[in-house]
């Protein structure tokens, strides 16, 4: 009996897990018992209407002024459902400030609920540098209040970068170090041009990764959260060779990276310097043909399951299954197989 009893503790506390994990399928998404599924549209942000065009911008923050700090680019044509956050603080090496924070957060809260996004690559246009991590120069200036409020912000944005729904991929073609690292560790994917450079290097400074803020606890004489680079780098290439690289302080060229599993793909640099973009831009089109809900829950799958054990893994992986089931697209999936053409998925 008390075995029993411990059993249906244990599948009480997996249903309220599950029920977790699907509330975090995105803002404003809920099913009914055909399976539509609806967008509250009062969550969604307001994007200013555009024209065909890759070559869009939008930018975030009214302080952004003259060339934006962050470019927003919703791609068209074959490219369309692809879009590019492209950070562009060319004279800070594109370190994290606090307005490239506020930025890149509204971005991502935008983005999560837009269900016309099929794939995100988070890239520089700066050449030779991705993010050289925080902005020194600010962080001397930030009074302990603002410590906080900034520390809270950068590692929701970590978080919510890592959360979001759909496919991401950090395009490194030049130096991502400390926090530039750690904001590609938040996404899916990375690739790098050989040539690029990256690591963690805060234990040169006599602290730890923690979302990118070594320097800024450092100036203030405060410990840093451990959140960031201790904790997704050893799930990125296992906890040995992370220990090794936070230890040492190693910075590795795109060769390295990518002998120790850190990225999944390293490219010869071009003249143009984008070789790691263009791979991104390649691999996300070879996302966009699939079924946008299947992409959604197989990444909540994934992510969720190698969180716990693999049985309450497995039961993740059941329940967003059955998500596809009652799905259009399931059914458009069989359609178009049966008659041999590409299928024309909605989302639904």
């Amino acid at each position: 009996m008390a075995v029993a009893g411990g059993l249906g503790v244990l599948q009480g506390c997996r249903v309220r897990l599950l029920a977790a994990y699907f509330a975090r399928l995105g803002p404003g998404l809920v099913t009914r018992g055909s399976g539509q599924r609806l967008w509250r549209t009062s969550e969604r942000r307001c994007w200013p209407s555009v024209s065909a065009g890759s070559g869009l911008s939008r930018s975030y923050g009214s302080e952004a002024k003259g060339d934006e700090e962050l470019r927003v680019r919703y791609l068209e044509e074959e490219n369309k459902g692809i879009v590019v956050l492209g950070i562009n603080r060319s004279y800070a090496k594109n370190s994290l400030s606090k307005n490239l924070i506020k930025m890149l957060s509204k971005a991502v809260d935008a983005l999560k609920s837009d269900k016309k996004v099929r794939t995100i690559i988070v890239r520089s246009e700066v050449p030779g540098i991705f993010c050289a991590g925080a902005d020194l120069k600010e962080r001397a200036q930030m009074s302990l209040s603002e410590v906080s409020s900034f520390v809270s912000k950068a590692r929701t944005l970590m978080n919510e970068m890592a959360n979001l729904p759909v496919p991401t991929i950090a395009a490194i073609d030049g130096t991502a170090l400390g926090g530039g690292l750690e904001l590609a560790l938040a996404c899916d994917i990375i690739v790098a041009a050989s040539s690029a450079k990256m690591g963690l290097v805060e234990t040169k400074l006599a602290i730890i990764p923690g979302a990118g803020l070594g320097p800024l606890f450092l100036i203030q004489n405060l410990d840093p959260p451990s959140v960031g680079g201790t904790q997704r780098l050893p799930r990125a290439i296992g906890m040995a060779l992370a220990k090794e690289m936070i230890f040492s302080a190693r910075v590795l060229n795109g060769q390295e990276a990518k002998s120790i599993g850190l990225i999944s793909h390293v490219l010869e640099q071009n003249e143009a310097g984008d070789a790691a973009y263009r791979k991104a831009l390649a691999l996300a089109r070879e996302f966009l043909p699939q079924g946008p809900v299947a992409m959604r829950v197989a990444k909540l799958a994934i992510n969720q399951g190698m969180e716990v054990d693999l049985v309450t893994g497995l039961a993740i992986e059941e329940a967003c299954y059955a998500q596809t089931i009652p799905t259009k697209d399931r059914l458009e999936g069989l359609r178009a197989f049966k008659e041999k053409r590409p299928p024309r998925y909605k989302g639904e």
